[in-house]
């Protein structure tokens, strides 16, 4: 049996898709750094929908982290139907706020542990009769944001790859979709030293978790190639895309400044 595996996926919206396809008795496999959230998790999905679970405690900003979760997939004897790259976090406040090494670890999560694991499991993904990729992105990657700048960029090329691997693979059996959620009712705040200001926005536009993660997941199993999920989040694209560059930066980076 193939299994759907998910980073980040001890709590936030990584938990909230797993919880999502366990519903859909999808077998998981569930990365992120806490072994015993990832435990406690496995078991308690296991119990209440009757699937099988496996987990792997893992820092996805250390080098070499993907050829791991390849490598220990491999020697379980585990083939992978779903690949869901949701780790990921942001870094809030002027740009020299933070130490080099914040910097490249985020880029590390973000980006590049995204691409490694995309590359290392497609050969496998291929092989399935149907077979998906979903990446997280984030409405902030429709325009640049002072305050989150290099969270902005990460996220924006997640969906530029995104997008252009779903055309690449529209004749295979895999299909690739990014979903960009706006502010979610999740710690994302607090790992991101987000200010109170910003705080306060957040709280007047929340989505659930949960509500995210169906919607995530239905668009991924629809083979869709992009979604930004609520409303509020779809005008703001749009409003990205209709007004001066300069104006939508200014407004976006009030909120973090």
């Amino acid at each position: 049996m193939a299994y759907a595996l998910i980073t980040g996926a001890s709590k936030g919206i990584g938990l909230a898709i797993a919880k999502e396809l366990s519903r859909r008795k999808f077998d998981l496999i569930l990365v992120a750094r806490s072994e015993s959230l990832l435990a406690q998790v496995a078991r308690e999905l296991a119990n209440e929908h009757g699937i099988k679970t496996d987990f792997l405690a893992v820092d996805l900003a250390q080098t070499g982290a993907a050829q791991q979760v390849v490598d220990w997939c491999s020697q379980k004897q585990y083939s992978i139907r779903m690949l869901v790259n949701n780790a990921g976090y942001g870094l809030s406040g002027p740009f020299e706020k933070h130490s080099l090494s914040e910097h490249t670890n985020m880029m590390a999560v973000n980006m590049t542990a995204l691409v490694e694991l995309t590359y290392l499991f497609l050969p496998q993904l291929r092989q399935q009769t149907k077979a998906y990729v979903l990446n997280i992105g984030s409405s902030a990657a429709y325009q640049a944001v002072p305050g989150l700048s290099l969270y902005a960029a990460s996220k924006s090329f997640v969906l530029q790859f995104s997008r252009g691997l779903h055309q690449e693979l529209r004749r295979s059996t895999v299909s690739v979709t990014c979903v960009c959620p706006g502010s979610t009712d999740t710690d994302f705040v607090d790992r991101a030293q987000i200010g109170d200001k910003g705080r306060k926005a957040a709280e007047k536009v929340n989505m659930t978790p949960t509500e995210v993660a169906r919607q995530a997941v239905e668009a991924t199993l629809a083979g869709k190639t992009e979604l930004v999920t609520g409303l509020l989040n779809k005008a703001g694209k749009l409003m990205a895309w209709l007004l001066p560059k300069g104006l939508v930066e200014q407004t976006a980076g009030s909120i973090y400044d």
